[in-house]
């Protein structure tokens, strides 16, 4: 039986919501076990596009886009120069009704030079940090996660964790990413910890990506 792009991707969902195993569940559903996990393999690489039923033909790509299709992103990307290319690509599926990937609207644009050079230097990853922490309370990492819901809009997740412990102090779910935003997860985070109230030797140091919620003059009390 020949499946669906559709139908492949709901096999590995139930699947991996089964609680019987994935011999049981796929015998269950009749799939041949070495199908599921060329499926997935496929999936896990190049997600769900990865899934669909490719026609042998080495002279054609399969999932090139259109010279047009990219010059309509190109075109969208000059229209709404301050979105990333993952905002673009959620706009180009919402309004235009055609899916496209971040990945592929970051090639796009690089292709046609829109894509500014780094600020920043990129580091290989290590075992651990030169300078490691030695105890909880010391250093306390900040970000914010982005969430893209349909019909309602973007989200954004804050949190606070130690660096020491891993533990994540405070977090919280916002609708704007401003300086008071952080302010209040820098609250939640002192009241939980009793900070200001025992003795400490030196207050927590704070790490960032240095962004404007950061940076913010209302935050430079909270610092001192």
């Amino acid at each position: 039986m020949r499946y669906s792009q559709a139908e492949k991707m709901e096999i590995i969902k139930l699947v991996e919501g089964s609680e019987i195993g994935v011999k049981r569940t796929l015998e269950e559903l009749s799939v041949c076990r070495s199908s599921y996990y060329r499926w997935y393999r496929k999936y896990t690489e190049e997600g769900f596009e990865g899934l669909s039923n490719r026609k042998s033909n080495p002279k054609r790509i399969w999932n090139k886009i259109p010279d047009e299709e990219k010059e309509k992103v190109v075109a969208i990307a000059l229209e709404l120069p301050d979105q990333s290319p993952r905002q673009l690509a959620w706009h180009i599926t919402d309004k235009n009704g055609y899916f496209v990937s971040e990945s592929s609207v970051y090639r796009i644009l690089n292709q046609y030079d829109l894509i500014p050079s780094p600020a920043y230097i990129v580091m290989s990853a290590s075992d651990k940090f030169k300078n490691p922490t030695s105890r909880i309370n010391e250093l306390w990492q900040t970000d914010f996660t982005y969430f893209k819901i349909v019909g309602w809009g973007w989200y954004y997740l804050g949190s606070i964790l130690d660096d020491y412990s891993r533990y994540i102090i405070s977090r919280k779910l916002f609708t704007s990413m401003t300086a008071s935003d952080v302010k209040e997860l820098l609250d939640m985070a002192i009241e939980k910890t009793n900070i200001t109230r025992v003795s400490v030797r030196h207050k927590p140091r704070l790490l960032s990506d240095n962004g404007p919620c950061y940076l913010a003059g209302e935050l430079r009390e909270i610092s001192r």
